[in-house]
């Protein structure tokens, strides 16, 4: 059965009030008491990105005893059930973003912070055609920003 990456996160939206584990088992994922914990942490406010790494220091902070590995592995898992988007910016540095709707972003090289561009200010057009018995399944956009001289 194929999900919409819509419909996840529509459903994630609704952690804040609903129950996670609910949420969770939507989803063919079985609701570990690490993995409710750091899908509250994740969904808690809304649409974000996240590095691994700041979720594991969220995760330590509000005490939730859990490994660096281990928020790696269930961030992957909720990509891989629809719950997050993975977007790799450079190498090694990727964030997990939780809106899973088809959207594009701007990188601050700066700061790192990683910003949603507004759906109606891009328009993408000419796509190839995909390869026999393949689909396009999304197009991302990354735009780069750097600080404007004498700022």
């Amino acid at each position: 059965m194929e999900k919409s990456l819509q419909e996840p996160h529509d459903a994630a939206v609704e952690t804040v009030t609903g129950d996670v584990a609910e949420i969770l088992r939507g989803a063919g994922l079985r609701p570990t008491r690490q993995r409710v914990a750091l899908a509250r942490l994740l969904f808690a406010e809304g649409d974000r990105h996240v590095t691994a790494e700041r979720l594991h220091e969220e995760a330590l902070t509000v005490k939730v005893p859990v490994s660096l590995a281990t928020v790696y592995n269930t961030l992957h898992q909720f990509t891989g059930a629809g719950l997050l988007r993975e977007v790799a910016v450079e190498g090694a540095k990727t964030y997990f973003d939780t809106n899973t709707s088809n959207h594009y972003h701007f990188f601050c090289e700066r700061s790192g912070k990683l910003l949603d561009i507004d759906t109606g200010a891009l328009n993408i057009e000419g796509l190839p055609e995909a390869p026999e018995g393949k689909v396009i399944s999304r197009v991302d956009v990354l735009v780069r920003l750097v600080d404007k001289p004498g700022s």
